[in-house]
């Protein structure tokens, strides 16, 4: 080696790169491309003591900085020297500029390189120091050397260091090697060609009524329809850092068309097509075909109870007593007396339902009916319709009751979202509540916790009060019975139970409460009327309307309830 020395990034860090340890190619490449020459310094030995030579920078060339110079000085052991001078010289250079340093001369100097590797190592950067008095210049194969002997293994830039070796260009970053980075590879993308968004709601006519002959909530599929198409992951390509190391791209996700009876994937698995007329749904990312059950008349004696895998379509109605099940969407042509309807997706009722006290819909999505009277209606949706009579309808999403009528009279409306009615209530003062901000299904669970409480606290206070009748039969100092200590042990032991029961009971119930009060969303909307004795509940806030309101908005202003504007 012919006598020059790498310094660490520890070593040296200029202020101009201390705030940029993982520096960027594309700065580096520029600063080479530049016309001009950045500055630079060089130890001269004359009679009467060292030198420094400071030459100027050159066309928009970055000038010399002290920092460098002190790093550079302290490296070849000079630590007393005239630092006011150089920088006093540094800010009055132009061109060339000599500063004496010290009356004392050193020995001769090689030209000198460091280099740092990025944090990333990708790169390698290095900057090069002119010798001294004659000393020796670095070769091509001294800096390729050094650089290999430091672990440097993969992408040594020989152009680079034949453009140093060419120009000689001082204080100046050059990049000595170049690592290859990994290319980012790309999830798997499956796009399904058929409506997988179940929140659209029916249209309504331009005379207010609901349009049941344009539904887009439930997608019709033909035999050969193209239903999804799979874009597989791309696993990217990995790099290799200048150590030679390999770099991984990241993990992506891999991902299949999954589907259920009734579809065909092509032999590449990218396509999946429909083997039947009927209905396509997406259920936990798999795909579902069902072709539709249809019956031509009356759910009644003829067919009795109907359970199906797929869809139901009835074209008749469907009579009291009689049930209807199916794991997908079930749609009644007629009307639905009081029966029992549950479907997996939707139910839609083109005409209504007169449950007469004994029907119930039960859907794990939508609910659309033309009417509602006399019924229990559980939603994992929304629900729209016309009117509602006497019933209770729960929706985890909106109750929208609009339509020509749009009254609601003598019911229980809990939805989790948004109420939206013409009318609600009557002037007959019919008992109707209208709720809104929770879940239906956590509300329900925290009046049954707040019965149960009650319950448990009742069976508490027995237990108490059959403790204190046993230890009155308990003559202090006499011996105390088999059958008494039998009894005292089941009291007892039953007492711990409760009150383990009571706080696991409790710590939900102020769980919910707390959740109940900490929600404030929830509106409802009546855009005619709400007549007196109507309740409102938002969370758990709660106003009973004593006055007719018209157009108006019922919204949570913190612990009370706010009426708006419609």
């Amino acid at each position: 080696m012919k006598g020059f020395k790498i310094l660490s990034l520890t070593e040296f860090v200029s202020a101009r790169h201390s705030q940029t340890p993982g520096y960027a190619k594309s700065r580096v490449e520029v600063r080479l491309k530049m016309s001009g020459r950045n500055g630079y310094f060089q130890l001269i030995n004359k009679d009467d003591g060292l030198y420094l030579k400071i030459v100027d920078a050159e066309l928009g060339g970055q000038p010399v900085i002290f920092d460098e110079i002190n790093r550079y000085l302290s490296d070849v052991k000079i630590y007393d020297y005239d630092k006011i001078a150089v920088g006093r010289a540094l800010g009055t250079i132009k061109d060339i500029i000599e500063v004496k340093l010290t009356p004392t001369l050193i020995t001769p100097q090689n030209e000198r390189f460091i280099f740092d590797i990025s944090e990333n190592r990708l790169y390698v950067q290095g900057r090069f120091y002119p010798p001294m008095n004659k000393g020796t210049l670095l070769s091509k194969e001294d800096i390729v050397q050094t650089l290999t002997q430091a672990g440097i293994k993969y992408g040594i830039d020989e152009a680079a260091i034949n453009l140093f070796i060419k120009d000689r260009k001082y204080c100046t970053d050059y990049i000595l090697a170049k690592g290859a980075q990994a290319v980012q590879g790309k999830d798997a993308v499956i796009t399904y060609h058929f409506n997988t968004d179940l929140s659209h709601k029916p249209r309504t006519n331009e005379d207010g009524s609901v349009d049941f002959h344009h539904l887009d909530t439930i997608s019709h599929c033909r035999k050969g329809d193209l239903l999804a198409t799979l874009v597989p992951a791309d696993p990217g390509i990995p790099g290799t850092d200048v150590f030679g190391n390999t770099i991984r791209p990241n993990r992506v996700v891999n991902r299949v068309l999954r589907h259920g009876n009734n579809i065909h994937v092509s032999e590449d698995g990218l396509q999946m097509f429909s083997d039947v007329d009927g209905h396509v749904a997406l259920t936990d990312d798999r795909v579902f075909v069902s072709d539709t059950y249809n019956i031509p008349a009356d759910v009644g004696a003829s067919t009795g109870d109907v359970d199906y895998d797929g869809n139901v379509l009835v074209k008749g109605n469907v009579l009291t007593g009689y049930t209807v099940k199916a794991r997908g969407d079930i749609e009644v042509l007629g009307v639905v007396e009081g029966a029992y309807l549950e479907a997996g997706g939707q139910i839609v009722l083109r005409r209504g339902m007169q449950g007469m006290n004994k029907g119930i819909l039960k859907a794990n999505s939508n609910i659309v009916s033309k009417f509602i009277e006399n019924a229990e209606v559980i939603a994992g949706g929304y629900v729209s319709t016309e009117s509602i009579m006497h019933s209770n309808v729960s929706a985890l999403g909106d109750i929208i009751v609009g339509g020509k009528r749009g009254f609601v009279s003598g019911c229980k409306l809990k939805s989790g979202t948004m109420i939206s009615v013409k009318t609600a209530g009557s002037d007959m003062g019919s008992a109707t509540l209208l709720e809104v901000g929770i879940d239906p299904r956590i509300s329900e669970e925290f009046r049954e916790l707040e019965k149960e409480l009650t319950i448990m606290a009742e069976e508490k206070e027995k237990l108490i009060q059959a403790l204190n009748m046993l230890r009155k039969r308990i003559t202090p100092g006499a011996p105390v019975s088999k059958e008494i200590r039998e009894i005292l042990k089941q009291v007892t032991q039953k007492n711990v139970q409760l009150e383990a029961q009571t706080k696991v009971k409790k710590s939900r119930y102020e769980a919910l409460r707390a959740q109940m009060e900490n929600n404030t969303s929830g509106v409802i909307k009546v855009q005619d009327t709400i007549h007196p004795g109507t309740k409102i509940v938002i969370s758990n806030v709660t106003y009973y309307v004593k006055d007719a309101v018209q157009h108006s908005r019922f919204v949570r202003d913190r612990a009370d309830i706010k009426i708006i504007p419609y």
